[in-house]
């Protein structure tokens, strides 16, 4: 079964209290959102491997430790995904980024996909696949369904507030794939909503209503 992280960082804590007051403004949400990803990004990244390499400093030739080369690619769900990119890409600047697009068919409210542009090397790589929210599961799932469809195999989720619901649904789904998360809430209300959740993570990054 996948393992759930919870971050608990004072940082990460601090930062998403004001990601959740609903008096934060959009230029404020964003750059918060940015900056608890940039956080959460060198938590994630705890167990990427290194080898050693001899360099000379100004004193000495010594044996020194550098990444092992893995490569690495990121997946926003869009549209919200994209606002965690940039924060995560500030520590892994050489990831690759590829989308994946989901829509919610208003009859069955399952996600469609819509659209999905990935690395050409999709199985040499460690992905990361964001979205502010995990609520239901539904978009979560079907975006590792199609990255998995298309050779992914080494994934990690990597959201900020997740309800208990949508964390279950993507542990059956995806046994594999770990989940990694700034707050674990309380529930989802009767419109499929996190409480407290923080509204609608696309609409406050990018001003809409």
């Amino acid at each position: 079964m996948a393992k759930v992280y919870v971050f608990d960082h004072p940082l990460i804590q601090h930062k998403l209290t004001y990601i959740r007051d609903k008096a934060t403004g959009t230029k404020e949400f964003r750059e918060l959102v940015d900056e608890v990803a940039t956080l959460m990004a060198f938590e994630i990244t705890r167990d990427m491997p290194l080898e050693e390499t001899e360099i000379d400093t100004p004193v000495s030739r010594t044996k020194s430790k550098i990444l092992a080369g893995k490569k690495m690619g990121i997946i926003p769900i869009l549209r919200a995904g994209i606002g965690m990119v940039d924060g995560i890409l500030k520590l892994i600047p050489a990831a690759k980024v590829g989308h994946i697009g989901l829509y919610r068919d208003p009859e069955t409210l399952k996600p469609i996909e819509y659209y999905v542009k990935l690395p050409s090397d999709v199985e040499e790589r460690d992905f990361i696949v964001v979205d502010p929210m995990l609520a239901t599961g539904g978009s979560a799932v079907e975006a590792i369904n199609s990255l998995k469809k298309r050779g992914g195999k080494h994934i990690k989720f990597m959201c900020l507030v997740a309800a208990p619901e949508g964390v279950k649904a993507l542990q059956e789904a995806h046994p594999d794939v770990d989940i990694y998360i700034a707050a674990l809430d309380e529930k989802l209300n009767d419109h499929g909503y996190i409480v407290p959740g923080l509204g609608d993570a696309g609409d406050r990054l990018f001003g809409t209503k």
